[in-house]
């Protein structure tokens, strides 16, 4: 029986995006997905900031940008007028430590294609009719272990590690007897569907939000159509109250009732479902070697559009590590760190999307209420981080400042100039030491390595220590930071020049002068700082490299990383 080494069952974005990571890293993966073919769903509206920045680390950002559209004003209607509108993103913009400010919208099909033609890039492609039915974890005399996986069709595999990717109703959850409790609100229920409406019956520029005291509309143009919108609604009900299942005609007489447009404008009903808000979590995201990413791990409330965010953020969370342990460097307990930095974000995310939901269903009653109430800053994903997981080196955080299993953002922590170890690692303009090409910190650390960031001539050693143990292909670069103001002669390739000062002031390094210390950061392959202090604290920087990497280069190479197409 051929060996593989991850098996991804389920090819939605979470699934997608993890087979990108480590089919990049040289992995020998195979995703399947028991749809006979990729389901055509709008679903999920779009990736937030956080996931974007990871689409760009992969590759395909702007292709996503160019697919979808930014996030539209919503115009809100009570009696079918028009009572207020609001743009949630009015006051935003990117600032130099975050290159995205708000989300995209996008169809969930379309994401989903562009990420297949990334993958299909590196010769893997989604095996469509493949439904897991059994899952046994065995020993190898050799490696240590395997899963054998039974299929409803056809005959069975081995991997090395699996990952349930396959949405709420997880076979693979159900194979594990993970339990997935939580609760069900059965009385909030809403009806969905991709919807044609007459060309020019309504303003493609908004999203338009009817809320009255006995139901709701709501329509948001699909971008990349010119009739398409997504359709969502409070459910017709029967004579005894109970939701009747969504119908075309359901959806012509809901849009009649409550708006000024008559039923027949809407031309086509399709992808119908009933959706009902459920808060579930799995109590464990790994047994063995079998793991749980997005919503077979985690699901709640649709407010805050985080469910195929927190997917997205899982699987970039795991494909890095699961790489490291596969190619030799790191020990397999390193995949214990995804259960422990992920589930205390999905508690809190759960927190986060129930009380969004209580807000907006608050909201709503009063004319002029909208979806707006559910977008606040923590729904960008930007300041989810991990300041309590053992991968947060030296940080000094006393214990009782530390965030519990519910608190997953920096936002609750006192601030202090720049991030700490745990914290995602700011973005910052800078510019090629040797070319003077424009680039970005992001674009430094894209690609499947560990970044190691070096400030202030005295960094000059340990990135040079570094780079003699980790230099030519051990998944870790160097990279040297200088001041406008330094000399830099001799620059070593892949330096970069702070020439506006935004990469010291996001890293709290203040002025790199011409003596002093100076400072390092290791920087995680999820964009996370590992290590930030003092340049001469080399031995802080070698432990960190050596559970991540091994010990260089007498470590086991890495079986062939390629770094994404820009």
């Amino acid at each position: 029986m051929s060996m593989t080494d991850v098996l991804i069952v389920g090819a939605g974005p979470t699934g997608l995006v993890l087979a990108c990571d480590l089919a990049r890293r040289g992995v020998a993966v195979r995703i399947v997905d028991r749809s006979p073919a990729p389901p055509r769903t709008s679903r999920a509206k779009g990736p937030n900031p956080r996931s974007l920045e990871i689409l760009d680390d992969l590759g395909v950002a702007e292709e996503v940008l160019a697919a979808g559209s930014a996030p539209l004003p919503m115009l809100k209607y009570r009696d079918r007028r028009p009572v207020a509108e609001a743009d949630p993103w009015a006051d935003s913009a990117p600032s130099p430590d975050a290159r995205y400010d708000r989300g995209w919208l996008i169809a969930q099909w379309r994401l989903e294609g562009i990420l297949r033609d990334r993958l299909a890039g590196y010769g893997v492609r989604v095996e469509p009719g493949r439904e897991v039915v059994g899952l046994a974890q065995g020993q190898d005399g050799g490696d240590g272990g395997h899963v054998d996986v039974t299929y409803a069709d056809g005959p069975a595999g081995r991997a090395r590690y699996v990952v349930g990717c396959d949405g709420a109703h997880s076979s693979v959850r159900k194979l594990l007897g993970i339990p997935f409790e939580g609760t069900t609100a059965e009385d909030q229920v809403m009806v969905c569907g991709d919807v044609d409406l007459a060309d020019g019956v309504l303003d493609r520029t908004r999203w338009h939000q009817w809320f009255d005291e006995d139901g709701a509309v709501m329509l948001c143009p699909i971008p990349g159509t010119r009739t398409g919108w997504w359709f969502q609604a409070g459910p017709e009900r029967d004579g005894r109250g109970r939701p009747l299942a969504p119908t075309a005609d359901g959806f012509r007489r809901l849009l009649a009732h409550h708006t000024a447009l008559p039923g027949r404008d809407l031309t086509r009903a399709e992808l119908l479902s009933t959706y009902r808000v459920n808060v579930r979590m799995a109590d464990r995201f790994r047994a063995g070697r079998v793991l749980l990413a997005g919503d077979a791990a985690h699901v709640h409330a649709i407010a805050g559009g985080l469910g195929m965010n927190t997917g997205i953020q899982d699987a970039f969370n795991l494909g890095w590590k699961l790489g490291l342990v596969l190619a030799g460097h790191a020990d397999a307990e390193l995949l214990d760190t995804y259960e422990e930095e992920r589930l205390p974000v999905a508690a809190r995310t759960l927190d986060l999307t129930s009380e969004r939901l209580r807000a907006t269903l608050e909201a709503i009653r009063r004319p002029g209420g909208g979806l707006d109430t559910a977008i606040t800053p923590d729904t960008t994903g930007l300041g989810v981080g991990y300041r309590w997981s053992s991968l947060a080196a030296g940080d000094r955080t006393p214990q009782a400042e530390r965030p519990g299993p519910h608190a997953g953002d920096r936002a609750q922590q006192p601030e202090q100039p720049g991030p700490r170890a745990g914290d995602r690692a700011p973005d910052a303009p800078c510019a090629d030491a040797a070319t003077g090409v424009r680039t970005r910190l992001h674009r430094v650390f894209a690609g499947p390595r560990t970044t190691v960031l070096g400030f202030g001539p005295g960094s000059a050693a340990v990135l040079r220590e570094t780079a003699d143990a980790y230099g030519g292909g051990a998944g870790v670069r160097v990279c040297r930071v200088y001041a406008a103001h330094e000399d830099r002669a001799g620059a070593e390739p892949g330096a970069v020049v702070d020439d506006a000062g935004h990469a010291s002031a996001a890293y709290g390094t203040g002025a790199s002068g011409d003596t002093g210390a100076g400072t390092v950061v290791v920087v995680r392959p999820d964009h996370h700082v590992g290590v930030l202090g003092p340049a001469d604290d080399a031995r802080s920087v070698r432990e960190y490299l050596r559970r991540l990497h091994g010990t260089g280069r007498s470590a086991e190479r890495s079986p062939g990383m390629v770094d994404a197409v820009r």
